[in-house]
């Protein structure tokens, strides 16, 4: 039996190590939450970034995209890091390492610094998630493994949902360096408890399958600068991301072929890929991650940028998603014990898909409670969604498989992600452009009933007040294309949700635990 699995057979007999299973929580989940942060916590300081360093538009989203590739890189290693140095040690190591990355972050002075800093935070920072996940699935016996995913999902989902508010209000408060400063406190209290109180545990050593992680590193690679650049370089039309997709996709075949053939040691355990409930929830990872990130990378551009609303007001007006989230996480972490898991997540991707046919309904004219209110339904719907998602997931998986499953959960929720902000993002561009046309053409020169307006009338003349009023009825016409391309993605991702909801089928029900403590599913 390996280290792993001996560690959640002692945790469901009550070991006297496990006396220490709420500090151990607690400490795990502070550095969740600082890693989760700072996926979104910079977003919002970026343009006092671009002052400062005094940086391009295109060269300060290299702040965003170095953290994005170099943890999707990174996060595949975890399971052989734990194996060959122990649990315990990689996520000291990545604590330490992110941390200080954080500090080398607020103190960088020029764009060469930062986004060095960046990326050494992305490499340190890619474990602490599916570390946490697995400690907590480890440590809680089967009958609270839903209440410690409840714990784990509120980390990891509120996180990135507050992030814009916390990073709005040191911005705006004290300076765009405290948004990585305020990492330090963090950083310390999480490697002091995990230091004093988590007990060591290492999984089965196994050799690195070089040629895998380098086929899969360069995959995800390539995948994520395909995402984050593809907008800015018109996507095909630009050589450098035909040629990041081409690396993408030969890079993925020579992995998944390499991963079927070898003989011996994969980087990627095939035992996983047999796993029905595991490679299902994968799918439904994706699927989360990209339905809550798409949403939280357009709301905060339709607030500011149409609505006028300022930086910490839009935090504000966001943050009753993460209420609704951690109501949903506290009530379905029993919910999970005593209920079907497909009926719970029916219920969450049901409340989320009227979230988002509230959010069609918006208008430049309305005040913030339709905001707050789908804000709020869509922070419910996500957390039935999640919680009882990572609980099915891993309820078939064996204990010693959960160092590999967790980081592949996490990377599919982050792919997903990535995939779904570029996709709204490059809707949005080009519906906002067809809806300008449309209406554009519906005001023309001779068009009579514009020049009652008394800012306008003077839009069919020849002097300054004709340039004035033009411009003033293209402004506006271009708002109102913007609303239009917000609106039609909040509907394509409300489509998606809605079709999702049929593929809870291919989910087997587990039983609520097998013999010898370990969960099983339900023959079919």
């Amino acid at each position: 039996m390996s280290a792993t699995a001996t560690t959640a057979a002692t945790t469901a007999a009550g070991a006297p190590a496990l006396k220490h299973r709420g500090m151990i929580t607690l400490s795990i989940m502070l550095a969740t939450i600082m890693q989760a942060l700072d996926t979104t916590i910079a977003n919002v300081a970026l343009p006092h970034m671009q002052g400062s360093l005094q940086a391009s538009q295109d060269q300060i989203t290299w702040v965003l995209t170095s953290y994005i590739v170099a943890s999707a890189i990174a996060l595949p290693l975890t399971g052989w890091l734990c194996g060959q140095f122990g649990r315990r040690k990689v996520f000291l190591v990545s604590v330490v390492g992110f941390t200080i990355a954080s500090a080398l972050c607020g103190l960088a002075g020029s764009m060469p610094e930062i986004v060095g800093a960046r990326l050494l935070q992305g490499i340190f920072g890619a474990a602490l998630v599916p570390l946490s996940q697995a400690v907590l699935l480890d440590i809680n016996p089967p009958d609270k493994v839903g209440q410690a995913m409840a714990i784990w999902g509120a980390g990891i989902m509120v996180g990135p949902i507050l992030g814009p508010l916390l990073g709005g209000w040191l911005t705006d408060n004290f300076d765009w360096r405290w948004v990585f400063f305020i990492n330090l406190p963090v950083g310390v209290f999480a490697w002091w408890g995990i230091a004093r109180f988590l007990p060591e545990s290492r999984p089965r050593r196994e050799k690195l399958d070089v040629f895998g992680f380098v086929t899969l590193s360069l995959a995800i690679g390539m995948l994520q600068l395909f995402l984050d650049r593809g907008e800015q370089l018109d996507w095909f039309d630009s050589w450098e991301i035909r040629l990041e997709a081409a690396a993408t996709v030969a890079a993925f075949a020579f992995f998944a072929v390499h991963t079927w053939t070898v003989q011996g040691v994969s980087f990627l355990d095939r035992r996983l890929l047999k796993d029905r409930n595991f490679v299902t929830g994968l799918l439904f990872a994706f699927i989360v991650g990209m339905i809550l990130f798409a949403t939280m990378a357009l709301l905060p551009t339709f607030l500011q940028g149409l609505m006028g609303y300022p930086v910490v007001y839009t935090g504000e007006v966001t943050a009753p998603r993460g209420v609704g989230t951690m109501i949903a996480m506290i009530i379905v972490g029993r919910l999970v014990q005593r209920f079907d898991v497909r009926a719970i997540m029916a219920v969450g991707f049901g409340l989320t898909a009227f979230s988002l046919w509230q959010m069609t309904r918006m208008t430049l004219q309305m005040d913030s409670s339709l905001i707050v209110m789908s804000g709020f339904i869509q922070g419910l719907g996500i957390g039935f969604t999640f919680v009882p998602l990572s609980a099915a997931t891993f309820a078939t998986l064996a204990p010693e498989l959960r160092h590999q499953g967790t980081p592949v959960f996490s990377l599919l929720r982050n792919i997903g992600s990535s995939v779904g902000i570029s996709i709204v993002q490059s809707l949005l561009t080009r519906g906002t452009g067809e809806a300008h046309a449309q209406i554009a053409a519906t005001v023309p020169p001779g068009n009579q009933g514009l020049l009652h307006l008394p800012a306008l009338a003077g839009a069919g003349g020849t002097g300054p007040e004709a340039l004035t009023g033009l411009a003033m009825i293209n402004s506006e016409v271009t708002r109102q294309g913007a609303l239009i391309g917000y609106l039609n993605d909040f509907g394509i991702m409300m489509l998606i949700t809605l079709m999702t909801i049929p593929l809870l089928l291919l989910i087997r029900k587990p039983r609520r635990q097998a013999a010898g403590g370990a969960p099983a599913e339900v023959p079919h």
